[in-house]
Formats: C-alpha cells, sequence, structure tokens
C-alpha cells in the first residue's frame, strides 16, 4: 500500500523495515520499501567508489541488472546524480533530450523495459556517497509529495547505510565483515582489472575502459566479464 500524500511513511520513519534485519539485508530492505511507498517498479542502492558504483542492494534482480547497466555503461541518471549531488528525475528515456544525453544507456534500458529513471543523492549538499534508484516501465514524473517521499527514504537510506555497523562488531556467519559481503562483486572488478592491466601493460582507467567496451561489445554487464577474466575464461591480449 503507498503512503497517503502529505503524509510520512510510518514505516520509514520508526526504522520498521529494518528492525531485525540483519545488515546486509538492510539496503535490499529499504528498496523494497521505496517501491512499496512510490509509483515505481524498481529500486537500487550504490555507494559511490572510484572507478565503478558498489551496488548494495536491489528490490528485484531486474533492478539490480539496470544498475549494473550504469556501472557498466559510466553513464545514466544515477552517475549524473552523483556529479551533481541533487535529483535526477527523467520522466521519459524515450524523448530527445534524455535520449541525446545518455543514448546508450537510454536504449538499453528501454529495451529492458524502463521508461523513466528518478535517481536520489545519498548524503548531504556537500558530500554524496552514493545514489538511490528508482526505475518503472511508464513514463511520467513524481509529484511534489511523491518527490517528497523519495527525499525521505534517500534521507533514511543514508542515515541507515552510516548507522550500520562496518567492522569486525557485526560479521557474517563466515566471519567477514556484513560490507565487505557486499563489495565481493566490485572486488572482482578491481582484480580483473588489474589481470587486463597485466596482460596488455595499460594503466586501470583504460584497463577498466577495456572491460566495459568488452562487456557493452557483447551486451553483458562489467561484473560478468570481470569474473570470466578472473576465472580465466576471458583474456584481453589474446585475440
Amino acid at each position: 500500500m503507498r503512503a497517503p500524500p502529505g503524509r510520512a511513511p510510518r514505516c520509514c520513519a520508526d526504522g520498521a523495515p529494518t528492525t531485525g534485519t540483519e545488515p546486509g539485508e538492510v539496503p535490499g530492505r529499504l528498496c523494497a520499501v521505496a517501491v512499496e511507498l512510490l509509483p515505481v517498479d524498481g529500486a537500487s542502492v550504490s555507494l559511490r567508489s572510484d572507478g565503478m558504483p558498489v551496488q548494495l542492494g536491489a528490490s528485484s534482480t531486474h533492478a539490480a541488472y539496470l544498475a549494473q547497466l550504469q556501472a557498466t555503461l559510466g553513464d545514466g541518471p544515477c552517475r549524473r546524480a552523483l556529479q551533481t549531488r541533487a535529483p535526477v528525475l527523467v520522466r521519459d528515456l524515450a524523448a530527445g533530450p534524455c535520449a541525446h544525453r545518455w543514448p546508450v544507456f537510454a536504449q538499453q534500458a528501454l529495451d529492458a523495459g524502463v521508461r523513466a529513471v528518478y535517481a536520489l543523492p545519498l548524503g548531504s549538499d556537500s558530500v554524496c556517497v552514493g545514489t538511490l534508484d528508482l526505475y518503472r516501465g511508464t513514463p511520467g514524473g513524481l509529484t511534489d509529495d511523491q518527490l517528497r517521499v523519495a527525499r525521505l527514504v534517500a534521507g533514511v537510506m543514508t542515515v541507515a547505510l552510516m548507522a550500520l555497523p562496518h567492522g569486525e562488531e557485526h560479521e557474517l556467519q563466515d566471519g567477514e565483515p556484513w560490507l565487505s559481503g557486499l563489495a565481493a562483486d566490485q572486488d572482482k572488478v578491481y582484480q580483473a582489472v588489474g589481470m587486463i592491466m597485466a596482460q596488455l601493460g595499460v594503466g586501470a582507467d583504460e584497463a577498466l575502459a577495456r572491460l566495459r567496451g568488452d562487456a557493452f561489445a557483447h551486451g553483458r554487464t562489467a561484473l560478468d566479464v570481470a569474473r570470466d577474466v578472473v576465472a580465466h575464461r576471458r583474456r584481453f591480449d589474446v585475440p
């Protein structure tokens, strides 16, 4: 059930969605809350990082794929929100201005059934630590009340992420800190970049660009290609 216009969602305000939840599950839970409260079909949350954002959670595998798509391309509303530290509200990816601003992302997102994207920065006016990205399959914007709720969810997301234990005081069952567990995929990307650097004798930026380019050329995500590189199923010094 969606929150009535003009009222703060009680479940976000009192922290109920995360009560009794393992730290690593909190980002995904809050993404699910965003989908319940807003006229969107999916949500994902990512932390800012050098090279590629670190995806922390998503409301569905489809939303996770869309986040990976932006990370692979290094472009899209999410990146713009990181740069400007302001919400980026895309009413229709098929419209001229959006299609020209992010032509590749727009086309691939449309192919994935997405027409509107709303990216909200996490953090403050001076520091952006990540983004909450919302997706829906029909074009249109958010009303003032819906945007207020979206900002509230982004604020709760920021507070929740900053309040979660980041070290050994709260570990997963295998003894690994929760954030390290969620960032395992990012580690694969960094490892793959290092291997590509060694294979081609290039710098980190060039190696990441090659990884992204290979993923785009084959219709895959950068993470998928990185896994192949790390598993020695893909080399960049072999035609």
